[in-house]
């Protein structure tokens, strides 16, 4: 079987399910396969269970803070927080939960308040609240700080600047910081879209990464301590078994939406091209089963939409992905674009992982939803910069330009300079 049918065939499974020693965080990697290169399946292990067979010395007679959500399930489904508070040789004293809350069911943007977890009667302490970081207040008592919450791959993602927030907070305090890894979902060879501008620094991008990373959480991590000084006693406890060609299927992990509007691989695999309409005027989906996987606004015409990119398509500009017009109308959408009102609009759907751009495609879907938009058109500047981390795109599709190469120039020289800068903190082949 061929990598691109391989890779289709992994996709389409995606779309149906709606000892390792803890190295060093100095260890250096190994080469890097291309994507389906694997000659056989293997068992993958998240961190929390690698932890708990192979280096439970890191929590061991420590009172433990955990950072996690819902997402942090073990090879068999359990949750990491129910894994550390049942076992023997485990303290756990508090828990930290990221934006979505504890339990992953709260919209974008909505702050979240601190609590008490009914389960374990611990405290929760909100990250996406009053604070973004562990206050001293927080962390006392706590004498190693453990994260484990899935991401997704994109910048935008917030996950990762939690774990940065909590890495330079347990820096501040003298204790051990713990990554235990998960999975990139959408695999970890593609680097795509632009590095961000320090000067548009935020919450959706607070260093200079591209919008598609291809790293896992311990990996960046790594590169936030070694690049970005981010200062602390960092211990990464690795996955077993993942590969970065892999796609979140062939792990055989248990899937849960990292947030309400991330229901499957499909939608994280449009999301760094899509995820920047949410600097628009137009829905991303949101309040609908497809999430980030369809644009669209009542005045849109689908149809022309759909043949303009198309017509891109087949000039080569990018590969990997069909359009199709469609009509949707979001439910209780958190953004408050169009809630029950029928859109019109387009829908993306990958062909071919391998050789899907996200990023490219996104940045040509602004330019032709702006022209078919006309007057009806209106950006959200500051947000919309914020993600695209600088205005240029902004400004040059304001100004009329079209071309999706002389738009995305600056990308590739970006992207080289960031995978040198990567390349030591990068934990698997």
């Amino acid at each position: 079987m061929n990598r691109r049918t391989r890779h289709l065939g992994l996709l389409l499974a995606a779309l149906a399910w709606g000892c390792t020693p803890e190295p060093s965080a100095d260890a250096a990697p190994g080469g890097v396969d291309a994507p389906g290169e694997r000659t056989a399946p293997e068992p993958v292990r998240p961190g929390i269970d690698v932890l708990l067979a192979d280096s439970l010395h890191l929590v061991e007679g420590r009172r433990v803070g955990f950072v996690t959500n819902h997402t942090a399930l073990d090879a068999s489904g359990v949750h990491a927080i129910d894994r550390l508070s049942g076992h023997p040789q485990v303290e756990l004293v508090a828990l930290f939960s990221p934006e979505h809350g504890i339990r992953g069911d709260a919209e974008a943007g909505v702050l979240v308040d601190s609590s008490v977890d009914a389960a374990t009667g611990l405290p929760v302490h909100s990250l996406y609240g009053e604070t973004r970081k562990p206050t001293p207040a927080m962390l006392e008592g706590v004498q190693v700080l453990l994260f484990d919450i899935q991401d997704v791959g994109t910048r935008y993602y917030t996950y990762i600047y939690t774990m940065a927030l909590a890495m330079e907070a347990a820096g501040e305090a003298g204790i051990p910081f713990v990554v235990l890894d998960r999975p990139n979902p959408v695999g970890g060879v593609q680097v795509q879209g632009n590095v961000l501008d320090p000067a548009f620094a935020s919450f959706v991008g607070m260093y200079p990464i591209p919008m598609r990373h291809g790293m896992t959480p311990g990996e960046l991590a790594r590169l936030f301590r070694s690049a970005f000084g981010v200062e602390a006693d960092l211990h990464v406890v690795p996955l077993e078994g993942w590969r970065r060609g892999m796609l979140f299927p062939e792990t055989g992990l248990p899937w849960r939406a990292p947030s309400p509007n991330m229901p499957d691989l499909e939608s994280a695999l449009h999301y760094p091209g899509t995820c920047l309409f949410e600097g628009t005027n137009l829905s991303v989906g949101r309040g609908t089963d497809r999430a980030f996987q369809q644009i669209g606004a009542p005045w849109l015409d689908g149809e022309a939409l759909a043949a303009a990119m198309t017509a891109r398509l087949e000039a080569g500009e990018f590969a990997g992905v069909r359009f199709e017009p469609v009509h949707f109308t979001p439910v209780n959408a958190g953004d408050g674009k169009f809630s029950a009102e029928e859109v019109q609009g387009v829908r993306l759907v990958v062909t071919d992982p391998a050789t899907y751009d996200p990023t490219r495609v996104g940045a040509a879907l602004l330019v032709e939803t702006r022209r078919i938009s006309g007057a009806a058109w209106s950006w959200i500047p500051s947000h919309f910069d914020r993600l695209a981390g600088s205005d240029a795109l902004r400004m040059a599709v304001e100004a009329g330009e079209s071309d999706l190469d002389r738009l995305t120039a600056s990308w590739p020289g970006e992207r080289v300079r960031f995978e040198d800068r990567r390349r030591e903190a990068l934990l698997y082949r």
